[in-house]
C-alpha cells in the first residue's frame, strides 16, 4: 500500500473493465485519480462522491476534449504525474469483412486517442521534469492474431510508445507499454460466451486460464510507480504465456 502516495493519475476507460480495476488499485495505493470515460453515467455510478476521484467525461478521439480534461485535472489536483491510456474497442472482423468506417473508428480510439493523451500530458509533465505514461496495447500487436485492424491499431500504440520514450526521456518522462492477452472484461464477454473458443484459448495458454483485470492493473501500478524509475520504452506482455508458444 502507498506505492502511489500523493501521485495524480489520469486513467482513460475508467468506467469498466481493466480501467475500472486500475482506478480501484491506484486509489488503494494512495493516488488521486481522474477517471475518464465517454460513459459519464457509468462513471457517476462507479465513482461519484469520492474525494480521491475526479470524474471526467472524455471522447479520446477529440483533441479539444483532451485539452479541457487535462486542464480540469490539473486545476482540481494541482498537478499530473501519471497517464494511463487504457480506453479501447475491439473487433473480430477479418480484413475482407471490415468496413472503412470500422477501421477508422478502431484507429481513432485505440491509436489516435493514445497519441492525443500523450500530446496533452507531455506539456504538464515536461514542465515538472517528471512523469509516467503507460499505454495499453495488446498481445495481438506482437503475434498478428486474426490479421485484423484491431492488431494494426494496437501495433500503432506499440510504435508510438517507443518513439515517445526516446523523445521524452530527457524531460524525465517515462513511457512504457503493456500487452494484455484475453482478459475477463465486458469487452471480451461475447468471446467468453463461446465455450468452444474459450476452451481453445485456455488450452493454448501455458498458464491455462484467462487473465483478470487485476493482473494487468498490478503491472500498470508498478510501471507508474517510482519503483520503475529507470524503466522506459519497455514492453510488458501479460497473456499467461500465450505469445511465448
Amino acid at each position: 500500500m502507498g506505492r502511489l502516495q500523493d501521485k495524480v493519475a489520469f486513467i482513460t476507460g475508467g468506467a469498466s473493465g481493466m480501467g475500472e480495476m486500475m482506478v480501484k488499485q491506484f486509489v488503494a495505493e494512495g493516488a488521486k485519480v481522474i477517471a475518464a470515460d465517454i460513459n459519464e453515467a457509468a462513471l457517476e455510478e462507479k465513482w461519484g462522491g469520492q474525494d480521491q476521484i475526479l470524474i471526467v467525461k472524455l471522447n479520446v478521439t477529440e483533441d479539444n476534449e483532451w485539452k479541457d480534461a487535462m486542464k480540469k485535472a490539473v486545476d482540481h489536483f494541482g498537478k499530473l504525474d501519471i497517464l494511463i491510456n487504457n480506453a479501447g474497442i475491439s473487433t473480430e472482423k477479418a480484413v475482407d469483412q471490415i468496413t472503412i468506417e470500422d477501421w477508422r473508428k478502431l484507429s481513432d480510439i485505440n491509436s489516435f486517442g493514445t497519441f492525443l493523451g500523450m500530446k496533452h500530458a507531455a506539456g504538464y509533465m515536461s514542465e515538472a521534469k517528471k512523469g509516467a505514461i503507460v499505454n495499453i496495447s495488446s498481445y495481438t500487436a506482437l503475434i498478428g492474431m486474426g490479421l485484423n485492424p484491431y492488431s494494426a491499431s494496437k501495433g500503432a500504440v506499440r510504435a508510438i510508445s517507443k518513439a515517445a520514450a526516446a523523445e521524452y526521456g530527457k524531460d524525465g518522462i517515462r513511457v512504457n507499454t503493456v500487452f494484455p492477452g484475453v482478459i475477463e472484461t465486458p469487452m471480451t464477454q461475447a468471446l467468453e460466451e463461446s465455450k468452444e473458443l474459450l476452451g481453445m484459448l485456455i488450452k493454448m495458454t501455458p498458464l491455462e486460464r484467462l487473465g483478470k483485470p487485476e493482473d494487468v492493473g498490478n503491472a500498470v501500478v508498478f510501471l507508474a510507480s517510482d519503483e520503475a524509475s529507470y524503466i522506459t520504452g519497455a514492453e510488458l506482455v501479460i497473456d499467461g504465456g500465450y505469445s511465448a508458444r
